[in-house]
């Protein structure tokens, strides 16, 4: 701390320096809990918990967030809401569009494309969605559903193609059905098959992940 923030009260201040300026709590940091779910079944450490998740604020600008490789889903909490009320059905993912023919190369074609896959937030310039060979939109998921794995397309005037998603910063996937909310034990394709499925049965696979770069 510099000497004049130590020793103002030595100074002479001149008008501007005096008072006149009122802080009230309009203009102070947001009030409000959260609410976390984890999508897991054993035991936490909650002070793990506490380092992983600090700071608080930079946190909640980041979203998907994980926990051990698994789903974390967290809320704001307004304190007069029922916990029973609150929504965890969603989570936002930044999903990577790839396979697009050049000529469809834009914005206006990814948000077509990438309808199936949820609720898509609109990039407000082409370069937030820019990834070179391929694009990128933040899309809201429905965690009842399976991950959308691409989208067949029909360019006019030309044959099908397969455009493939890949998902960033993507948790525990479990590979027979595509759901990232329970563990491959409770997944009710493995259950139904009551044990019987072979690795190369699986639909899903770490394919969804975007490829690794050293």
């Amino acid at each position: 701390m510099d000497d004049l923030t130590q020793n103002w009260s030595r100074l002479t201040l001149t008008d501007r320096e005096g008072l006149g300026c009122r802080l009230t709590t309009e203009d102070s940091l947001e009030d409000f809990s959260i609410i976390v779910k984890f999508f897991m079944k054993r035991a936490l450490n909650i002070d793990v918990i506490e380092r992983t998740f600090n700071p608080l604020w930079r946190i909640i600008s980041n979203e998907p967030w994980s926990f051990d490789k698994h789903l974390v889903v967290i809320r704001k909490y307004e304190k007069e809401t029922p916990v029973a009320d609150v929504k965890f059905g969603r989570v936002s993912f930044w999903v990577q569009i790839h396979g697009i023919p050049p000529l469809y190369m834009t914005m206006e074609a990814a948000l077509k494309i990438s309808k199936v896959i949820g609720v898509v937030s609109r990039p407000k310039e082409f370069k937030e969605m820019d990834g070179g060979n391929f694009l990128r939109l933040k899309v809201s998921l429905d965690l009842t559903l399976p991950l959308c794995r691409g989208h067949l397309i029909s360019p006019e005037n030309g044959k099908q193609i397969w455009i493939s998603f890949k998902y960033e910063l993507l948790p525990n996937l479990y590979y027979w059905c595509g759901c990232l909310t329970y563990d491959d034990k409770d997944c009710e394709i493995w259950i139904d098959s009551e044990r019987t499925l072979k690795p190369e049965d699986r639909q899903f696979g770490s394919g969804l992940r975007p490829p690794t770069f050293i």
